[in-house]
């Protein structure tokens, strides 16, 4: 969310952001329905003045005698006309709301320019893609030939882009999230969080979700938002809340099912794991003191590359650019795990420092410690950031392309070995 006062004073710096994202310039029409709305706002302080004297002037007439037509009239008529002026405002100052709701987040500075994913900044490659004396097969030829991944059977029970498992690979969406949650709160202090999976609109709001986005989404017919990533409730625990500063940073962690009914890009990985409608994720989020926001952000990247170090993935770090980052996003990173079928990096997670773009949106604040300079310091917005520690299916096509033997089993990650009950090979029985 924005700050009205930052677009009256600057709009150049909006229209600048806007179009670093590849978009239209928006503070002009911003600027004219918030001018028209404060030129009401004004009017109808000046009504409800007259309408104060009016009173005044009618008490004294009844008490001398004198005739009061005049005054009841013109009383009527300012009644009225504020009727319909509040009417306007309201109407106004809503369409307001909903466009500035829709405007994404300033790019940071360091965001590195360009209009789409072509402008992507590689930072660094980690470890090195496997090498095969057979043709690798795609994960979803691996989880079929082994009969324990299944789409057919949850097309009939559900629809396109969802999945059956089982056996190892049931067992083995658990095990990551263990694992990964496990590590998650014991190497890097995240505090792990069971939540809601149902949310209202204020909440979907919250983190960016709404208005925007509300096709993309999943609604149940008692108007509750199935959340597409955990982000959303573990951002809006302190949504309306003033913490302490020496509170800060706070780091939650948590694996939900997540839900998106907008499945990436039409036609693209029509078959198996990478795009679904369901599938399982860890979350990292951090609330953060502002000046320790960028420092957070990297620190939560390496978290999430922990995972894939452990797991022994060939992967590489990108800066997302102007034109690719997400709506609430100031700055990006993007994790890709090595795909041997695809021959490339494919996504697995995305790290984000949203400043204080989602803290306006929640209300969520924090009170500076005071100071002999400044003994009132006034409460200041939290800076949000937000990651996938990891996507859990996305994870599972990794290994089982990565760790594929030349008989179609499956090696499993060392690591993984002891949330696997022991298993150490998956075959088919």
């Amino acid at each position: 969310m924005h700050d009205l006062k930052l677009i009256r004073s600057n709009p150049e710096i909006l229209d600048a952001s806007m179009k670093r994202r590849g978009k239209d310039s928006v503070s002009e029409m911003i600027l004219k329905l918030d001018e028209a709305n404060r030129a009401i706002i004004t009017e109808l302080q000046e009504l409800q003045s007259r309408r104060n004297q009016i009173a005044k002037s009618f008490g004294e007439a009844k008490r001398t005698g004198q005739d009061t037509t005049a005054l009841a009239a013109e009383a009527d008529d300012i009644k009225t006309k504020i009727a319909d002026l509040e009417a306007k405002s309201a109407d106004l100052g809503q369409q307001l709301h909903d466009e500035v709701s829709g405007i994404p987040n300033l790019v940071g500075a360091n965001t590195p320019d360009g209009l789409d994913e072509s402008a992507n900044v590689e930072i660094r490659k980690v470890g090195t893609p496997p090498t095969f004396d057979f043709e690798p097969k795609a994960h979803f030829d691996l989880g079929e030939d082994l009969e324990k991944m299944d789409f057919e059977i949850a097309a009939k029970l559900t629809g396109s882009r969802f999945v059956v498992l089982y056996q190892e690979l049931a067992r083995m969406e658990r095990a990551l999230a263990a694992f990964m949650i496990d590590v998650h709160t014991t190497t890097f202090g995240y505090t792990e969080v069971y939540t809601p999976i149902l949310v209202n609109d204020k909440t979907m709001f919250g983190t960016g979700q709404l208005p925007k986005f509300r096709d993309d989404q999943f609604q149940t017919t008692s108007g509750y938002w199935m959340i597409p990533t955990a982000e959303v409730v573990l951002t809006n625990l302190v949504a309306e809340e003033i913490l302490n500063e020496d509170k800060l940073p706070l780091r939650f962690t948590s694996y939900t099912p997540c839900f998106r009914a907008e499945a990436g890009a039409a036609g693209r990985d029509t078959r198996g794991m990478i795009r679904q409608h369901q599938f399982g994720k860890v979350e990292l989020v951090s609330i953060v003191h502002p000046s320790k926001s960028e420092e957070e952000h990297e620190r939560m990247t390496q978290a999430a590359e922990h995972i894939l170090q452990a797991l022994k993935l060939p992967y590489r770090v990108l800066t997302l650019c102007a034109g690719d980052i997400g709506f609430s996003a100031q700055k990006t990173y993007d994790l890709e795990v090595w795909l041997p079928s695809q021959n490339t990096y494919r996504e697995i997670s995305s790290c984000s420092n949203c400043g204080d773009f989602q803290a306006r949106r929640m209300n969520a604040r924090f009170r500076p410690q005071a100071t002999a300079d400044n003994p009132k310091p006034a409460n200041e917005f939290v800076h949000t950031l937000n990651g996938s520690g990891l996507a859990i299916g996305r994870t599972m096509v990794a290994i089982l392309e990565n760790y594929q033997q030349a008989d179609g089993s499956i090696k499993i990650p060392d690591v993984l070995i002891p949330y696997m009950g022991g298993v150490d090979v998956i075959r088919k029985k």
